[in-house]
C-alpha cells in the first residue's frame, strides 16, 4: 500500500462508528502529510468524478440482475444463484486491494454489517476487478469473514454503469510512482468501480443501490441494514 498505511484508526470497542467520520479523519491527515501536489490531485479526481456523474447509467432499485460468476480469492467460482441459497446478497464494490479507503472500508463492514447480516440469514460480497493472487492480501490483512472476490475484466460493474477511468492527472501521477492502475490490479486498464452497495432479493431484484463517485464518501452499515430488514418483512410477492 502506499504512505498512507501510516495513517491509523482505532475503533473503541462499544462505540458507535461512522464511515464518514473515519475519512474525514484520513482526508484530515492527507492534508498534514501529503506534498500538496499529490493532495490536489487525489482531490481534484475526486471532485471531478462527482460533477460529471450520470446517476442515470448507474444500477437501481427495482432492476433485475442477470445471472453471475465471480472468482472468490480463496478459490470457489461463486454464482449468483448459490449466493441467494440462504438469503439476500449485499455486494460492495470496491477499488483494489491497496487502496487506503478501502482498507478502512472493508474492516468497517466486517464490523459493523457482516455480522448483522449474517444474523439475518444475508450474505456479503466485497467485489474489486484486481486478479484474484493480488486481491487475497486484502482478506487476509484484515481476516475478513465475509466473501471477496474478483470481477474479473470489470463485467459486473461495467454491466451496473459504476465503471470510471482515471484522469489524466492521475495516470501521470501514477506513473510517476512506477505503476499503472492496469499494473496494480493486473486488469492492464485505468478503470475502477467507484464504491457502491447494492442489496439484491431471493428474486434477482435489486432492493438498493448507492453509489458514491467521490471515494471518501461510501455507504453507511445503517442504511443497508434498514434495507435488507425491511426486505425480510416484506417477501418478494408471488
Amino acid at each position: 500500500m502506499s504512505t498512507e498505511t501510516n495513517f491509523s484508526y482505532n475503533p473503541v470497542p462499544g462505540q458507535k462508528e461512522s464511515l464518514h467520520e473515519i475519512f474525514r479523519q484520513l482526508h484530515a491527515w492527507r492534508v498534514e502529510h501529503l506534498p500538496p501536489e499529490q493532495l490536489k490531485v487525489n482531490v481534484d479526481q475526486r471532485q471531478a468524478l462527482v460533477d460529471e456523474a450520470d446517476p442515470d447509467q448507474w444500477i437501481k432499485a427495482g432492476d433485475l440482475v442477470h445471472p453471475f460468476s465471480v472468482q472468490e480469492v480463496d478459490g470457489p467460482t461463486l454464482t449468483l444463484d448459490g449466493l441467494l441459497e440462504r438469503g439476500p446478497l449485499v455486494l460492495v464494490f470496491f477499488r483494489f486491494e491497496g487502496c487506503p479507503a478501502c482498507n478502512l472500508a472493508l474492516p468497517y463492514y466486517q464490523r459493523n454489517l457482516f455480522p448483522q447480516l449474517q444474523a439475518l440469514g444475508a450474505t456479503l460480497l466485497a467485489l474489486s476487478p484486481q486478479v484474484p493472487e493480488k486481491l487475497v492480501e486484502i482478506k487476509r490483512r484484515h481476516a475478513l469473514g465475509f466473501h471477496v472476490a474478483t470481477d474479473r475484466d470489470n463485467a459486473l460493474g461495467r454491466r451496473f454503469g459504476i465503471l470510471y477511468t482515471a484522469d489524466e492527472a492521475s495516470q501521470q501521477a501514477a506513473l510517476a510512482r512506477g505503476r499503472t492502475t492496469g499494473e496494480t490490479t493486473g486488469t492492464g486498464t485505468w478503470q475502477l468501480p467507484q464504491p457502491t452497495v447494492v442489496v439484491i432479493d431471493t428474486e434477482r431484484r435489486v432492493r438498493f443501490a448507492d453509489v458514491h463517485p467521490d471515494w471518501l464518501l461510501r455507504t453507511e452499515a445503517e442504511p443497508v441494514l434498514a434495507s435488507v430488514e425491511a426486505l425480510l418483512r416484506q417477501p418478494v410477492a408471488a
